[in-house]
């Protein structure tokens, strides 16, 4: 059958004859939470996923984090866990840099076994969006910053994480490097590698940064006009910066609060809209007037982000990193060229104006991020809604009414996702219950479990 992906044989005999020494491939799947699932396939049988796609679980969608089965999903025995069948992303078979021996890799999405869009794959969810918006004659556009930790393999003697030493020489630091050029030179031949691995991918990986923590960086992707693909580019980003980190004897951490007392990671999303003939619609008519494409943006996603958090951040440890002043926003703020806001409107060229979505964290799907921003978008297009005035200044003493408007904890934000009929809209009814399903058994783990924080309040004490 004809692939509904829109994937095709020439692409992979394609590849097959540019790479003759590649003997296997990595076909990954990505599921609610972001992981890759999926398996390794021999060189001979490429050619067979690009024909027939390839028999997967229906089930593989509706795992936890641990990738534990989850009932609720609907997706295990109420389908007999089933076969689906997962075909390939156009353009996302690529070689990876370093394997012995040398391997390649495919992003794949999920379809019934008649062609028809899995709706519970995240990657649909975002593609709903992206039709909606091209129905409407716009085209979203966007890119993602990837902010992680680079680890010691082994913790401190208190049993911490703590940042990696230099892969050059072995360097100690505990400092908060921020923007350190020196910094960075002790872990040249681990970005070196990575920057090596992006290329071979395909990847617009651009500059690094020494980040706002012991131990952080910071990488940035060049802009995209299809979100689809930026979105592509950081899972596949991801997938690579850890693997380079492996190979050079650390660990690429993408929580998004490894270490308590310092910033977390953010995964901010830079969006925009572009009509039929590229002409970019948040640019203003003139300067010191806002266009009103933009202000209705931002109402929207002001609007929608308190039942919104949930995808932003879907971890008992996202709420870790929401502290006062830590460069994570705290309320459905926006301001320009302020990073303590929730929505900034960035400083610069007026022909680039984008609204940049700081909320997410780095252990967030980009896939589910960008398709409830883009339904944010949509619906303060649609209703014409109004932002509010722009927060000048300090953005975290400037909403005092957040603590009523948001809601405080993970919990609470579970609540909020599973009655949201705005969420629902914004994933699809499948996905919209495949997540929260999946995060309320999350939730219900992390609330069971005894932690050694428990001992130490309660053992002797109570």
């Amino acid at each position: 059958m004809l692939s509904p992906s829109g994937s095709t044989t020439e692409e992979a005999k394609a590849f097959l004859e540019a790479h003759p020494e590649i003997e296997a491939f990595d076909i990954v799947l990505t599921d609610a939470n972001g992981v890759g699932r999926g398996k390794i396939i021999r060189r001979h049988e490429l050619m067979s996923l690009y024909e027939h796609g390839r028999h997967l679980p229906i089930s593989i969608l509706g795992l936890d984090i641990t990738g534990e089965d989850v009932h609720e999903t609907g997706l295990i025995w109420d389908s007999g866990d089933g076969d689906l069948r997962a075909w390939p992303i156009p353009g996302s078979l690529k070689p990876l840099h370093g394997t012995q021996p040398p391997r390649g890799q495919v992003l794949l999405s999920m379809f019934a076994l008649d062609g028809a869009p899995m709706t519970s794959d995240p990657r649909h969810a975002l593609a709903r969006q992206v039709e909606a918006f091209a129905a409407k004659g716009l085209f979203p556009a966007g890119a993602f910053e990837l902010e992680f930790f680079l680890l010691a393999n082994e913790r401190d003697a208190e049993g911490r994480v703590q940042p990696a030493t230099a892969v050059l020489d072995g360097r100690k630091s505990g400092k908060t490097e921020v923007y350190s050029v020196d910094h960075l030179h002790g872990m040249e031949p681990l970005f070196s590698d990575i920057y090596a691995a992006a290329a071979a991918q395909g990847i617009p990986a651009e500059t690094v940064i020494s980040e706002y923590a012991p131990g952080q960086y910071e990488l940035t992707l060049n802009y995209r006009k299809d979100i689809l693909q930026a979105a592509d580019d950081l899972l596949m980003l991801k997938r690579l910066v850890r693997a380079q980190a492996r190979r050079h004897g650390v660990t690429a951490c993408f929580m998004a609060k490894p270490i308590e007392k310092y910033a977390g990671s953010g995964m901010h999303l830079h969006v925009s809209l572009q009509d039929k003939d590229g002409k970019n619609v948040f640019v203003e008519e003139r300067e010191g007037a806002w266009s009103p494409n933009l202000l209705h943006a931002l109402g929207g996603l002001s609007a929608t982000m308190a039942e919104s958090m949930l995808v932003f951040a879907p971890h008992a440890n996202s709420w870790r990193r929401f502290v006062s002043q830590s460069y994570a926003p705290v309320a459905p703020t926006w301001g320009v060229n302020n990073r303590s806001v929730a929505l900034r409107v960035p400083a610069g060229s007026i022909a680039a104006r984008r609204i940049e979505h700081r909320p997410s964290g780095v252990d967030a799907n980009p896939y589910l991020v960008a398709a409830t921003v883009l339904a944010g978008i949509s619906k303060g297009l649609d209703e014409k809604l109004d932002p509010g005035a722009e927060t000048k200044g300090n953005g975290y003493e400037a909403a005092p009414d957040a603590a009523t408007t948001m809601p405080p904890d993970w919990r609470s934000a579970i609540e909020a996702a599973k009655g949201s009929d705005f969420l629902k809209q914004a994933l699809g009814e499948d996905m919209h219950r495949t997540f929260t399903a999946i995060k309320q058994a999350e939730y219900l783990r992390v609330a069971r479990t005894v932690s050694e924080l428990d001992y130490h309040l309660y053992l002797h004490e109570v």
